[in-house]
């Protein structure tokens, strides 16, 4: 039999299977309200297709835990929509949309590691790490004496992805993004 979570297990990134579906908490709520029983509001997201439920349970409920499979992939080449991707112990190699990537496409270049999640053996998922080191490919040049009020310029990265840096960030520098927010962190040297 399936292992259980129960209302009292649920934190923010735990994953579950609701409704034969394998969703992750979002965000969750325990009200105890004055009058009658306890109750957890939850929003859930549904790993395959991100679609986002908003869901409420009793206090006490049970929900099954989903049988995921994380496995550290290494990005091998981008060919058209798809994304190709080889696991690093038994060369065993899976493709997956720029949908099913969703924002990790942003931050994944040739021969970079990824986690990918599988659930009943279909890739659902991808991660990558928080910060990652990508080359800067198109920029305005530097503007000498522009150095004030801080604020940046427009950028584009190896990947395609556009954030601000700061102005003296030239074409060809290795820049530090965090993924969480697709926001410069620093120069690499």
């Amino acid at each position: 039999m399936a292992s259980m979570y129960s209302t009292s297990d649920f934190r923010k990134g735990l994953k579950i299977e609701y409704n034969d579906k394998p969703y992750v908490i979002v965000e969750f709520q325990h009200v105890n309200p004055g009058k009658g029983s306890a109750f957890v509001r939850t929003r859930l997201k549904n790993l395959e297709t991100s679609q986002v439920l908003e869901i409420t349970f009793k206090a006490g409920d049970k929900v099954n835990t989903p049988d995921l499979e994380a496995k550290n992939m290494q990005f091998l080449y981008r060919e058209g929509d798809g994304f190709t991707f080889m696991d690093s112990v038994t060369y065993d190699q899976v493709t997956l949309s720029e949908k099913d990537l969703g924002d990790a496409r942003n931050y994944i270049v040739e021969n970079s590691t990824a986690f990918v999640t599988f659930y009943k053996g279909k890739a659902v998922t991808v991660d990558v790490d928080t910060f990652v080191e990508l080359e800067i490919t198109e920029t305005q040049p530097n503007i000498r004496g522009d150095t004030s009020g801080g604020g940046g310029k427009p950028a584009t990265l190896s990947t395609g992805l556009n954030i601000t840096v700061p102005f003296h960030i030239n074409v060809g520098n290795i820049v530090k993004v965090d993924t969480r927010t697709g926001t410069y962190v620093e120069k690499v040297k």
